[in-house]
């Protein structure tokens, strides 16, 4: 939907070729298995939607979404401590169920009599040849084939994504891809929260990499409804069975997610999702690239969606291309592009298997010398962060990737980061007193 949108003001007419049926309002949509766990929209990706459709993030919380600041708004437990809740955000995330983020945008983009969706059909290969892609080869629910002719084709299939065969075929050789597997597992589910979610915070307790254990985070969504999602390695890993839920995460390093479902009620069943793996290819290096043709989102790069970033990666390349695209459909637009979807895959690329490499059971790549300098760096600010405003604020802008990590190395960061925290540490969960009384209106016991 963000590649029409990006694409739609440049173009007579744009065909979505969508294997499935489109549901009608926010229900569930078959072939997006992720959105069964939590599904934050950070701020980064958040600004490039509403840049590609003016109004979204307005949409979305009227229908139920909660914007939430960072870092106010957040009860956090990193692998340092826990964060302090600043007075001042400096980004934020929407907190929305995948449905309901899906549902807007689809509408949004679905209003424009220029944009329609080709439904129960899907794409079986490329037309044309090394030097530009001139459409797609289509087949229909009844097995039929057909052809689509394009001035562009995107590719926007996700994970699935068989573009790298489809250039090999085509005559396109060379690509590189890397993948990097660490083996985490999550285990979801959705409750009804025991207070208002309107404005709650989210709950995050991260794992310490210097011991085994698993993460756990509460994301309060639409329909004062609560969206968590257990995190853990192989050997540590949640499972689907629901008896087993709230055990789990009690065993975390702390219990305040287990203390909070005691009193929530379970809604649906438990979902679990070992498709954990980073995988990248990188389409910008080939030596030759097709006119009329440009992969975008997962597509390009799928990341350990423990980290959220696959949404926000995807608009801010939607959003390269629009801008790209204002210019028309030239020669070189295609190479353009990529190499332009690239700069965001970077920086999410680089967070991702900055951390997973650091798992005992990653396999692709293990840490070299220069990878693991950088992990102690990170750590030390991270630990900076717990009573440091002007670095908590630093790794909000690189995380929620509205800046690119070399914004660690200012000299005011790297100082910050020598003398360490400017106040002392909080000795458990940041809850404000509103919300303490809140909780214990409802029943929640808090250790």
């Amino acid at each position: 939907m963000l590649a029409a949108a990006a694409v739609k003001d440049s173009v007579d007419a744009v065909e979505i070729i969508e294997a499935h049926e489109l549901p009608a309002g926010p229900e569930p949509r078959t072939g997006v298995p992720q959105a069964a766990h939590v599904h934050p929209l950070l701020s980064g990706g958040a600004d490039a939607i509403e840049a590609l459709l003016p109004g979204t993030i307005g949409r979305l919380v009227a229908a139920g979404a909660n914007r939430v600041p960072m870092t106010t708004n957040m009860v956090y437990l990193s692998a340092e401590g826990w964060y302090r809740r600043w007075r001042r955000d400096t980004r934020y995330l929407i907190a929305a169920g995948r449905d309901l983020t899906d549902h807007v945008v689809r509408r949004q983009v679905l209003d424009d009599p220029r944009v329609r969706v080709r439904a129960h059909c899907r794409a079986v290969g490329l037309l044309g040849g090394p030097g530009r892609v001139t459409g797609v080869r289509l087949r229909a629910a009844d097995g039929t084939e057909t052809e689509l002719a394009a001035d562009l084709v995107v590719d926007a299939s996700g994970r699935a994504t068989r573009t790298p065969r489809w250039l090999a075929g085509l005559g396109v050789t060379g690509l590189a891809e890397d993948r990097i597997e660490s083996g985490l597992a999550y285990a979801s589910r959705i409750y009804r929260a025991p207070v208002a979610t309107d404005g709650w915070p989210v709950v995050n307790i991260l794992a310490d990499p210097r011991r085994p254990g698993g993460a756990g985070s509460i994301v309060p969504i639409e329909g004062d409804r609560w969206h968590v999602s257990l995190y853990g390695p192989p050997g540590c890993r949640p499972t689907a069975d629901p008896d087993a839920f709230e055990t789990y995460a009690r065993g975390l390093r702390h219990p305040l997610v287990a203390e909070l479902l005691a009193r929530a009620e379970p809604l649906t069943g438990v979902t679990v999702t070992r498709t954990t793996t980073n995988r990248r290819h990188y389409y910008e290096r080939l030596r030759n690239w097709p006119e009329g043709l440009v992969a975008l989102g997962d597509s390009v790069a799928a990341f350990n969606p423990i980290y959220g970033q696959g949404m926000s990666v995807a608009a801010q390349g939607a959003l390269a291309l629009r801008e790209l695209a204002a210019g028309g459909l030239t020669d070189g637009l295609a190479r353009r592009a990529q190499r332009a979807i690239a700069r965001p895959v970077d920086v999410a690329w680089s967070l991702a298997v900055g951390q997973d490499l650091h798992h005992p059971t990653t396999q692709g790549r293990r840490p070299n010398l220069g990878d693991r300098l950088l992990h102690r760096y990170v750590s030390r600010l991270s630990y900076t962060a717990i009573g440091s405003f002007r670095v908590a604020t630093a790794l909000t802008e690189v995380l929620t990737l509205k800046a690119p990590p070399t914004v660690l190395v200012r000299p005011d960061v790297l100082l910050a980061a020598a003398l360490g925290p400017r106040r002392p540490p909080t000795d458990g969960p940041t809850f404000t007193p509103d919300e303490r009384r809140r909780l214990e209106g409802a029943g929640v016991p808090l250790t």
